[in-house]
């Protein structure tokens, strides 16, 4: 094992476009020793200058965010926007929220019913939605609020963008390995829907992580209050947070400089950590 894959701080993290205090951005940091990933802390972020105080932190860190980086190349050509990643953000953010969404709503209309939502190469095996899509849930309102602050503080994207080498930020979807585990439903925001079955789901997932039955067999440590928060989280954003902190670990143990992202992965799109 890479010697620095143990000096690295972990940091998995589960992304809002809206944090507040009811429901923040969560982060799960820890370290990595062999195949044993240590979750040592667990904590909110209710505004974006606290977000962007944690991009801010001097490494060596390596974090993987739960929001898309890139948008499918097949749309951005469409719109003539531009085609490399840091002027492509530079574009979106000089839309502003308003432009960015009327833009993507008006190329929605041009293309045919059925094929409304152009994907990016990484949606297909990791089963993501398309960056496009700004409800249910809004990730391409998270690609305008994340990738701007990456850029903005200077953070490296393995294969997409060189910065800081000492910040390191790969795109996490922690519903890879949660349906890797089960294919049922663990969390909602509805608390109608927050009932005994999707808790007992979260159980299933947290025993699974600790008993390291995971396709990378990476197996968690964790303490008994972060194990109680975890299952007992109906939004399940400290859940996956942690696994976040998971697919930061798989990607430190493959190391530099691909990270286990495929090695001609397109810039501009990015790839999912494990698709």
């Amino acid at each position: 094992m890479d010697s620095r894959a143990l000096q690295l701080t972990l940091i998995g993290v589960d992304f809002t476009s809206a944090p507040r205090r009811l429901k923040p951005i969560i982060a799960a940091q820890g370290h990595l020793n062999g195949k044993v990933v240590e979750l040592q802390r667990l904590e909110a972020m209710a505004d974006w200058p606290a977000f962007e105080a944690l991009l801010a932190r001097p490494g060596p860190w390596l974090g993987a965010f739960d929001f898309p980086f890139g948008l499918p190349r097949e749309a951005v050509v469409d719109l003539a926007w531009p085609t490399s990643w840091p002027a492509l953000v530079r574009h979106c953010v000089r839309l502003g929220k308003p432009g960015f969404r009327a833009a993507l709503d008006a190329y929605r209309e041009t293309r045919a019913i059925g094929q409304r939502y152009a994907h990016r190469a990484t949606d297909s095996p990791a089963r993501s939605h398309s960056p496009l899509k700004l409800v249910n849930p809004p990730v391409g309102l998270m690609f305008l609020e994340g990738a701007p602050r990456l850029l903005a503080a200077g953070v490296s994207l393995p294969g997409m963008h060189a910065a800081d080498p000492r910040r390191m930020a790969v795109e996490a979807y922690p519903g890879l390995i949660a349906r890797s585990i089960t294919p049922e439903s663990y969390k909602s925001d509805d608390k109608r829907k927050q009932n005994a079955a999707r808790r007992d789901t979260r159980a299933r997932i947290v025993g699974a992580l600790c008993d390291g039955r995971t396709a990378n067999r990476l197996r968690l440590v964790l303490s008994e209050a972060h194990r109680t928060t975890l299952i007992d989280d109906a939004s399940a954003d400290h859940l996956d947070a942690t696994l976040a902190l998971l697919q930061a670990a798989a990607c430190a143990l493959a190391g530099a400089p691909h990270f286990g992202l495929p090695a001609n992965l397109d810039p501009l799109e990015g790839w999912i950590a494990g698709a």
